[in-house]
């Protein structure tokens, strides 16, 4: 008897998103209602288009690809903080973005009162919040400023905390954006440790960075992003080969 497949986690169809280079100009009715391929104006171009692609659960994906082709895009329309202007975009599981991290965190507020209000937003209750309060602290190890406004933290203890925050939800599918390129060495190897807990719990893992011993470690598939489309989907070693030929180092 084989083992049933595993459920889809996340699909992609045809999916295309179109970004303005400047703030100037609105479109008008007429473009509103237009066909798709008629309704780009000057200025206008896609960050991404034609991107197909199906995410199993318990896969780990890594993204690769130049600056500015699209990934963070994917992952932000992945995350649903972004809307497709072609194709679509579903998501079969709750997601924890790991993208942005100190979005969302209110200066004024005191270390303890954003750790409430920020997994509150995220889905976690109440009791949930107490029960975990204590280890999120520790993680992020601020025990000292629990009582400190969040705007006096510095950079390192603000990303600490939301990483801190993010990586205790219990969501099946982890949204990681160069995340572990920020914080000190020991900050990254606790990144590290967290993120192989959550994988050995059979969560997802969708993972865009450009660190290349990052992503062997920790995903098995590979996405590569060129000019803004999909061009391989693939193991991760043979993804990262075709990256590193078509972009040899000087």
């Amino acid at each position: 008897m084989t083992d049933e497949a595993a459920p889809v986690a996340i699909e992609v169809d045809d999916l295309g998103v179109r970004f303005r280079r400047n703030r100037r100009g609105r479109r008008s009715i007429k473009d509103m209602f237009a066909d798709a391929s008629r309704r780009s104006r000057p200025g206008e171009f896609w960050a991404l288009r034609d991107v197909s692609f199906r995410v199993d659960a318990g896969e780990s994906i890594g993204v690769v690809g130049k600056n500015g082709q699209g990934k963070s895009t994917l992952l932000k329309l992945v995350a649903g903080v972004l809307l497709p202007d072609e194709g679509s975009v579903r998501v079969h599981a709750g997601v924890a973005p790991l993208i942005e991290l100190t979005g969302g965190f209110v200066g004024d507020l005191t270390v303890r009162e954003n750790v409430r209000l920020t997994a509150g937003l995220h889905g976690m209750s109440a009791a949930e919040v107490t029960a975990r309060y204590d280890e999120i602290i520790a993680f992020a190890e601020l025990e000292q400023f629990q009582d400190a406004p969040y705007k006096h933290l510095s950079n390192g203890m603000k990303v600490r905390l939301a990483f801190s925050v993010v990586s205790q939800l219990d969501e099946p599918i982890l949204l990681v954006d160069e995340v572990l390129a920020v914080g000190d060495r020991a900050f990254r190897a606790k990144c590290y440790q967290r993120i192989d807990e959550l994988l050995a719990e059979g969560r997802t893992l969708f993972f865009v960075s450009h660190n290349e011993k990052d992503l062997r470690r920790f995903c098995r598939r590979g996405l590569y992003i060129r000019d803004h489309r999909l061009v391989a989907d693939g193991p991760i070693d043979e993804v990262i080969a075709q990256y590193n030929a078509d972009n040899p180092i000087p």
